[in-house]
């Protein structure tokens, strides 16, 4: 059972203030585990109510107000998450310069997982690996406290950021997330496939699942699988439903397919993360059946 302790009035000065200036909402993904064919989790992908991009969202955010945003997606999606009946693992992003003492900054998350009667032990906590940190010791104490109270943590978008194995070896995550640009046509790139599948292999000695997001080709699904991935994330398996649980056909990844699909050109954007804008990318062929996915 999670508890914060302390007392309940009691705040770190980043959690408190004015309310946003602007609205919120998110949109989900679903991470996927092909070994039993069910989804893992939803990833919470934060949107303007209007269906506003991560980008557009992330503009108005500035240094007086990253801390209240921080703690206004958590909430905001948690009890999103729970009116749509999620039943399955809910994927925060979280940043970790917006957090000033984690025994503090957690009571929120916590509080408004109860109100909406959302299990705080199907919290996952993704950290961007890709912001610049100020102090690096810190981050390991916030991953080190959540995890105490009984969350799940992730480090996402591995080998694209700033801490990388320096953290991965003070600090042993549940999760790593490969980024998508080393995943993006892993089937075809020699360099790419001795990364990835050295940290395939590193994960599974130390005991870490790794989630392979941004997939959207079989090619780069079955090279994955064959290394012994069994999380996926990207427009392959779905596209983020705004404000909705998107399903997952799970009998197109059974088997290998005797011939796959001829590919048709790209119009649907790459995947976008969390709570950034998505990254510049070349247009590539997917599948007919790929056409929502990234």
């Amino acid at each position: 059972m999670i508890t914060t302790g302390g007392d309940p009035a009691s705040a770190c000065i980043g959690c408190t203030g004015d309310q946003l200036s602007f609205d919120i909402t998110f949109a989900f993904q679903p991470i996927v585990d092909v070994a039993q064919s069910k989804i893992e989790s939803y990833e919470a992908l934060v949107r303007g109510p209007g269906g506003e991009s991560a980008y557009e969202i992330l503009s108005k955010v500035d240094e007086r107000s990253r801390y209240r945003f921080d703690q206004t997606c958590r909430t905001t999606a948690i009890s999103l998450a729970a009116r749509l009946g999620m039943t399955t693992k809910l994927n925060l992003n979280f940043m970790p310069n917006a957090v000033y003492r984690p025994e503090l900054c957690i009571r929120s998350t916590v509080t408004a997982a109860r109100s909406a009667n959302f299990p705080v032990e199907r919290i996952v906590f993704e950290f961007l690996e890709t912001e610049r940190i100020a102090d690096p010791h810190h981050v390991r104490n916030i991953l080190a406290e959540y995890r105490r109270l009984g969350f799940a943590t992730a480090i996402d978008d591995f080998g694209a950021g700033y801490a990388g194995l320096g953290l991965l070896a003070d600090f042993q995550p549940d999760l790593i997330k490969i980024d998508m640009k080393l995943v993006r046509d892993v089937d075809h790139n020699r360099v790419q496939q001795a990364i990835v599948g050295a940290i395939v292999i590193m994960c599974r000695q130390l005991g870490v699942r790794v989630v392979a997001e941004g997939v959207e080709s079989f090619g780069e699904y079955h090279w994955l699988r064959e290394r012994g991935v069994e999380l996926f994330q990207g427009y392959l398996f779905a596209r983020p439903g705004f404000e909705s649980l998107p399903a997952v056909d799970f009998k197109r990844f059974q088997k290998a397919p005797a011939q796959e699909p001829e590919p048709t050109p790209a119009t649907a954007p790459r995947r976008e993360a969390g709570r950034r804008a998505p990254q510049p990318h070349r247009a590539r062929p997917r599948y007919p059946t790929d056409a929502d996915g990234g």
